[in-house]
């Protein structure tokens, strides 16, 4: 498979013969060396003569240099054809694991990303390479399939709103008779959950991307004005918020960060007790190694299994929802995603009494006094 850089490359040796000539090479030029130094020797100790008439070859050295020639160009005729075949097997042998890559890569080129080099031997520069490479695709592999599953399960969820709005003007339009303000209310909330998602997907993908400006932000501000701010809808459901902690000094995007804290409140709200008595506490700390927002809140008994999945895109703990806030589904996935765009961990933790705990921890600043916190306005929520 060629590329769009290499189509206008001229034609050049390969690698292979590259080496195999620096090979022969080196070893004739050690061969000539040698060779040379063998001559010196018998110019140099092959000559007598009485002091001042000058030094002579004797006949046995003459007969010596002669002779030495034909064996030198012998000699050198044997060391080519040793570097040159020896050379070529020697490179052949170096350059197998580069050309098992090179498959490799041209192979996930063309869309195979389950195939693994897996280079045999000790390790070395060569095995290093490979593993890394092994390492690289696994890690792709598993992104295109999150990517495939999050662009049929988004197709799904919209499709969904779309269908109902769709089989609501037929109605409308087969039966004139039906009553329009019904149609109208309904038309409203189909349309609006469709907002909703629309605009999830898009905080989601920007998150994801990291474009966003970092500011100061302290999270301690961020949990009050998201408490103030959804406090109808916990007394709505009879439920209790309860914030306390220290200021938690960070730097980000104050509006993701905001809809972060949000979206924990939120969901810690509406997945709660089924009747009134439920409780959510919000505490913010500083920690060696950062600053962290801590949320619990009481409910039903989850299993491991199902609180790791929570921050999967689309994944809704159906026991634990009230029916009149289903949500989108991407609550937690857009926490996950905020979480490591701002170099942070995001741990989701069953609470023995029913219940969760969710932990964001994001690397800590030098507190400011004068942190701003970000929009005037609340950020919407989505859970």
């Amino acid at each position: 498979m060629e590329t769009t850089e290499s189509v206008g490359r001229a034609p050049g040796l390969s690698v292979r013969l590259k080496l195999t000539l620096s090979y022969a090479g080196f070893l004739i030029a050690a061969g000539l060396l040698l060779l040379a130094a063998m001559g010196v020797f018998i110019l140099r100790f092959g000559r007598v003569g009485p002091p001042h008439s000058g030094l002579v070859f004797t006949s046995q050295s003459a007969d010596l240099a002669r002779g030495f020639a034909p064996t030198a160009i012998a000699v050198m005729v044997g060391l080519l054809v040793f570097g040159l075949l020896g050379g070529w097997i020697l490179a052949g042998r170096m350059l197998a694991p580069l050309t098992r890559i090179t498959a490799a890569t041209r192979m996930a080129a063309d869309g195979s990303l389950s195939h693994r080099i897996r280079l045999p031997g000790r390790n070395d520069e060569l095995r290093e390479l490979g593993d890394a490479f092994d390492a690289m695709l696994a890690r792709l592999e598993a992104q295109v399939a999150a990517q495939q599953r999050f662009a049929a399960n988004a197709s799904h969820e919209l499709r969904t709103p779309l269908a109902i709005s769709k089989t609501l003007l037929e109605v409308a339009r087969t039966d004139p008779y039906h009553d329009t303000d019904e149609l109208i209310d309904r038309l409203h909330a189909v349309n609006t959950r469709a907002i909703d998602l629309t605009e999830a997907l898009l905080l989601l993908s920007r998150a994801d991307q990291r474009s966003f400006a970092r500011e100061p932000v302290d999270l301690s501000l961020l949990a009050e004005e998201a408490t103030e701010t959804l406090l109808p809808l916990a007394e709505k459901h009879g439920v209790t918020l309860e914030t306390d902690g220290d200021a938690a000094a960070t730097t980000g995007s104050p509006a993701l960060l905001l809809q972060l804290t949000t979206n924990l409140v939120h969901n810690a709200i509406v997945h709660n007790l089924s009747g009134p008595g439920g409780t959510v506490w919000i505490h913010t700390g500083v920690r060696p190694r950062g600053v962290v927002l801590t949320l619990e809140n009481t409910g039903e008994r989850l299993t491991p299994g199902l609180a790791a999945s929570l921050t999967n895109p689309f994944q809704r703990g159906t026991e634990r929802v009230h029916t009149d806030h289903a949500g989108v589904g991407l609550g937690l996935a857009i926490v996950k995603t905020i979480t490591h765009a701002h170099d942070g961990t995001l741990t989701l933790t069953p609470r023995p009494e029913g219940g969760i705990r969710v932990t964001v921890e994001l690397p800590g600043t030098a507190p400011r006094a004068d942190v701003l916190t970000g929009p005037a306005g609340p950020a919407g929520s989505t859970s």
